[in-house]
């Protein structure tokens, strides 16, 4: 009898400490899902003080500030819901992991950013609504409100796992806010044609772009005799093609307008491309020794074109899309006559410092989840594939940035996917050449009367997931209409609370 209360206090404290244990392991839990969210407030602290130390002394300075804190945040939706597209495809095939993908875009976005992404900025913050009909007070309102409009519906989307367009989502609740502030009057409709239909035209470029590398590997790679010795040949081409085609695109942007010929910025492209080739050439040859006639061997053969593809679309994104998140706050800056606006209507370097590093932030925060969602789940990605998908994404990009269209990366690179997988559903019914393949491949496992292997394939592997298409469909339909409503409310809010 006297031992009895001493084993129920044991036992007692053992489920007490139990109860302990469980309280902190649900709190360490919890307290895991606010790390990203604290980071992402800090980041926002850290961008108003860049933002104060330039204009602390200038009129207006707490709109700037203000301002600077909502660009900070819608670059952050950019990076956690956009940039999913650039490296999607990549982490989809297997090529990087996912902290490789997150490095290196992270790195390439802002690069992109800082060197490129001045014409694009410029389109967003004067060209869509008439900075010279609206008057400066009013024009800043109008884009503090579009940018809390645009980055709340990102938001929102990230959340629910839909890759929608942020270009959609800036140009919308652009032209909302400025019609709710002064009707339709100031807002430039050509313009808005313009980019309307490089909106159409950019994920269908993008698509058959795709398609046709993915036409060309298959007939010049995958579909030869000897697969290794065809790859040796061709895929230090397809590198020379990205270098050079870089090279002349970076050239272009870093040039003095006017200061070298076309001639001159074509051969250059050229002579890069050619040293890329050497370089490729020899790295290609230690990699292919030993490698068997498999197309398994390929995806070896395939991983750094793949990863150089996935920093370039990096590059051009950074390059375009940095402005939906700096145009309005450039917009600002200049009318509250900023004096670092620079000349020719360039942005102030700090500007694009905010939204390229917080476009970095975000991916790396929040960006895994549609990663997994563009690279995996809409059409199944191997290296060469994904390939395909990303370099057709890069150049189409690339091409818009130059010519300061503010076109959608997510609307070209998931058209890009939707093409190759469409491609692949083709080309499996009406190739010949496929036809034939698994016609043999039949006939080398000794199946009598086999079913028709082009039958057979079609039904084995549903390429293209149609479930996710309309879902991406039906989120770029609501974007500009959804993102303008809410600017125009927001406008009025803010015009009634602050003016």
């Amino acid at each position: 009898m006297p031992d009895r209360p001493a084993v129920l206090t044991k036992r007692t404290l053992d489920k007490d400490l139990d109860k302990l244990m469980h309280v902190e392991d649900a709190a360490k839990f919890v307290s895991r899902k606010l790390v990203a969210p604290g980071l992402g407030l800090i980041f926002l602290g850290l961008a108003m003080l860049f933002a104060g130390v330039y204009v602390f002394d200038r009129p207006s300075a707490v709109l700037v500030i203000a301002a600077a804190a909502l660009a900070a945040y819608m670059a952050m939706n950019i990076g956690a819901n956009d940039v999913t597209n650039n490296v999607g495809a990549a982490v989809g095939a297997r090529a990087m992991t996912m902290g490789q993908a997150l490095v290196i875009a992270a790195i390439f976005e802002i690069l992109g950013a800082t060197v490129a992404g001045g014409a694009v900025v410029k389109t967003i913050s004067s060209s869509i609504v008439d900075a010279v009909q609206v008057p400066p007070a009013t024009l800043g309102w109008i884009m503090m409100a579009a940018l809390m409009a645009a980055a709340l519906w990102i938001n929102l989307a990230t959340w629910m796992n839909a890759p929608v367009s942020t270009t959609h989502a800036i140009v919308g609740a652009v032209i909302g806010a400025g019609i709710g502030a002064v009707g339709p009057e100031p807002v430039n409709w050509r313009v808005m044609i313009e980019i309307t239909s490089a909106w159409v035209t950019s994920p269908l470029l993008g698509g058959v772009i795709a398609a046709g590398l993915l036409f060309m590997v298959k007939t010049l790679i995958i579909y030869r005799t000897d697969k290794i010795a065809a790859a040796r040949r061709w895929v230090p081409i397809l590198i020379a093609m990205m270098v050079g085609g870089f090279s002349s695109y970076m050239m272009l942007q870093l040039e003095t307008p006017g200061e070298f010929a076309t001639l001159t910025i074509h051969l250059f492209g050229v002579a890069a491309g050619f040293i890329g080739w050497i370089a490729a050439r020899s790295f290609v040859l230690r990699q292919a020794v030993g490698l068997e006639n498999r197309n398994s061997s390929l995806r070896v053969l395939f991983q750094i074109p793949l990863i150089g593809s996935a920093a370039l679309l990096s590059f051009a994104h950074g390059a375009n899309d940095v402005s939906n998140a700096v145009g309005p706050l450039s917009a600002i800056v200049r009318a509250v006559g900023e004096p670092s606006e620079g000349v020719h209507g360039q942005p102030p370097i700090w500007v694009l410092l905010i939204g390229a590093f917080g476009i970095s932030v975000g991916l790396l925060l929040f960006g895994p989840r549609l990663i997994r969602l563009v690279g995996e789940q809409i059409t199944k990605l191997n290296p060469m594939r994904a390939y395909c998908v990303a370099l057709s994404t890069a150049f189409t990009v690339i091409v818009a940035s130059w010519l300061g269209m503010p076109v959608s990366t997510t609307h070209i690179a998931v058209g890009s996917v939707f093409g190759v997988g469409f491609f692949r559903e083709w080309y499996t019914r009406h190739s010949k050449r496929r036809i034939e393949y698994m016609r043999r491949k039949a006939e080398s496992w000794a199946i009598d009367e086999p079913e028709d292997p082009n039958t057979h394939e079609v039904r084995r592997r549903y390429l293209v997931r149609r479930s996710h298409f309309m879902t991406i469909i039906a989120a770029w339909v609501i974007t500009v209409p959804a993102s303008a409503a809410l600017a125009a409310i927001l406008y009025w809010v803010m015009f009634a609370l602050f003016v």
